[in-house]
């Protein structure tokens, strides 16, 4: 241990006759921990939601959705499909038919989402037979229907009970409900139909044309480059859109909000610094004559800077150590005990979701703190090394 650095620590941890500066001392490294602890837990809550978020998004739609400008029928999509096994990254593909239908059960009405799939290739793409509650996604056959758990209790619709929809041409079908998946996501559970390929294109009369093909890929983050790929692969006449793409707004608005919240709980650690600055020029006022003392003997104005600028970062390091380790045991704890719940038609989940990420947020956390505690220890420091031994002396 360096000379500088041992005076600081028992600078810290010696009795000082001036209790005042000892309670300040504290008070600096509660604050500095609280604002790491506030900032570790909010930012591992945020970083929880985004990948809540996209694990759910990802599980209800594929990676990768490719819809053609013109009408295609289910012989296109095989010829399609030979294409796209073409590329190594592609591991399943599905085709698919949506549009919106007005569903009926007893008095009620709801405009909903349509899908028609393949259950024995859905099943590749989507994580829908794994969400089944009730009922099961094997049962799905033509005349038949998988709804979501909101969305039956808000119709009354058990499974085995049968609903009745209205194609956009206001036909009227009936469905018996086989079975009711739960994803998690408000959104989806309350307003997605799903049926047997065939039924959506009985209902919507277009024979054997199909919306789209639904695809999944070994790496769910390679879909941009994928996505370059298929463009060459299949030509113009398709359009295709990446699960980032379609849920860009959800993602952009987290990532602004995570942001918002860094620089906002950064401020309490500015503020504890404050008191750190504080806390220094006192010190530097009582330790005068130790300052006067060392310079007289020969030490520089540099390792005097030193001391202080040390006896900062040791009150700045413990706020940060304390809060890491207290922001952490709390996130753990949040996410054991899921003792925090939401509301789902305001939060689309129902837990708060908890992921602490080691690289950026932790990382950044800490850094964020030492950077604010070491510029909060420059001018007592600066301070400390401009006095001389007179000054510093004369009425001793």
């Amino acid at each position: 241990m360096s000379v500088n650095l041992l005076i600081s620590w028992r600078y810290l941890l010696t009795k000082r006759k001036e209790k005042f500066i000892s309670l300040i001392s504290l008070i600096s490294i509660l604050g500095v921990a609280i604002g790491v602890m506030a900032l570790i837990v909010v930012l591992a809550v945020m970083t929880g939601f985004d990948r809540d978020l996209r694990d759910k998004i990802v599980g209800n739609f594929a990676h990768l959705n490719i819809s053609s400008f013109r009408p295609t029928g289910y012989k296109d999509y095989q010829a399609l499909d030979a294409k796209l096994r073409a590329i190594p990254e592609i591991r399943a593909t599905a085709p698919f038919v949506q549009a919106q239908v007005l569903v009926k059960s007893d008095d009620r009405y709801m405009a909903l989402q349509f899908r028609g799939v393949e259950p024995a290739k859905e099943q590749y793409v989507t994580k829908f037979k794994q969400y089944i509650s009730r009922g099961s996604f094997d049962d799905l056959s033509p005349g038949t229907a998988v709804i979501g758990k909101e969305l039956s209790l808000y119709m009354g619709l058990p499974v085995g009970s049968e609903m009745t929809i209205y194609s956009p041409l206001g036909k009227e079908y009936k469905l018996k409900v086989v079975g009711v998946f739960a994803s998690g996501m408000y959104d989806y559970d309350l307003n997605l139909l799903i049926v047997h390929r065939s039924t959506a294109q009985q209902v919507l009369e277009i024979g054997d044309q199909i919306s789209g093909v639904a695809v999944r890929l070994g790496n769910m983050f390679a879909a941009d480059k994928v996505k370059s790929q298929l463009a060459r692969a299949i030509g113009f006449d398709y359009n295709i859109k990446t699960w980032t793409e379609a849920n860009a707004s959800f993602f952009a608005a987290l990532k602004l909000e995570k942001l918002a919240m860094f620089i906002i709980l950064a401020l309490i650690v500015l503020v504890a610094s404050f008191n750190i600055a504080s806390t220094l020029v006192v010190m530097v006022v009582e330790k005068t004559k130790d300052i006067g003392v060392l310079k007289a003997i020969g030490m520089p104005q540099s390792d005097i800077r030193k001391i202080f600028t040390y006896e900062g970062l040791l009150i700045g390091c413990s706020g940060t150590l304390l809060g890491t380790i207290a922001g952490i045991v709390l996130c753990l704890l949040l996410k054991k005990y899921q003792f925090v719940k939401l509301p789902q038609d305001i939060y689309y989940i129902d837990r708060m979701p908890v992921s602490v990420a080691l690289w950026p947020d932790l990382c950044l956390v800490v850094l964020a703190a030492l950077v604010i505690t070491l510029a909060a220890t420059i001018y007592p420091a600066q301070k400390a090394a401009r006095l001389t031994p007179v000054e510093a002396l004369r009425y001793e």
